[in-house]
């Protein structure tokens, strides 16, 4: 019953979504105003139990005083301070929230991906090692690119900017929709095999 009964719920969801998608009846579209509103409901419970669960993963570091708990402590006074000011004072604009959210969290976020942007350019560096005839394509259109991205590739070769262009217009966005296409089917036929109850992971444990 652990498994039958959520599957059941989960293809039975996907008819009823299906045909609110396909079969335009007034029946559909409450149908699927209330399993909007139910995923709604659904989603912020999930947000709480999500909640509930890093305050206790963190809260168990600290306590026993594990591998990097002060980092958890951290995390924890963070947490537990954003949600007592943003409760207290609100969170509109010129509240201690919304001053914290600006001084504090958006630096922090800027930082990320600044360091970021450095293990960008380790991984590119590995990648781009002419090792085959495709990594080599590969690094000659990305020197192209950025030598016709900079003023001074201009300066330097006067068409780089148009040949930039024709690459990302070109190659890169057929690579681009290549890529999609693949993604869109992977992505229909996982989502048929957990509507059809192939695909029993989504489920938890060992998913029999």
């Amino acid at each position: 019953m652990k498994v039958r009964v959520p599957l059941l719920l989960t293809l039975v969801t996907a008819i009823v979504m299906a045909l609110t998608t396909f079969v335009p009846h007034r029946l559909g579209d409450y149908a699927s105003t209330e399993l909007s509103q139910w995923l709604s409901i659904m989603g912020g419970m999930g947000l709480v139990l999500g909640l509930i669960s890093l305050v206790q993963r963190h809260l168990r570091r600290v306590l026993r005083r594990q591998h990097d708990w002060p980092y958890s402590g951290v995390t924890l006074v963070g947490f537990l301070a954003m949600a007592a000011i943003g409760v207290g004072w609100g969170i509109q604009e010129g509240t201690p929230f919304d001053w914290a959210f600006k001084n504090i969290y958006t630096p922090l976020e800027g930082t990320m991906f600044s360091v970021l942007a450095f293990f960008v350019a380790s991984a590119a560096f590995r990648t781009f090692r002419a090792r085959s005839v495709e990594a080599t394509l590969l690094l000659l259109a990305a020197l192209l690119v950025m030598f016709g991205r900079v003023p001074l590739g201009e300066m330097i070769f006067k068409p780089s900017p148009d040949i930039a262009e024709w690459i990302m217009s070109g190659p890169a966005l057929g690579a681009k929709r290549a890529i999609i296409l693949g993604v869109s089917l992977g992505a229909i036929a996982m989502s048929l095999r957990i509507v059809l109850g192939i695909e029993r992971s989504h489920l938890g444990g060992d998913g029999e």
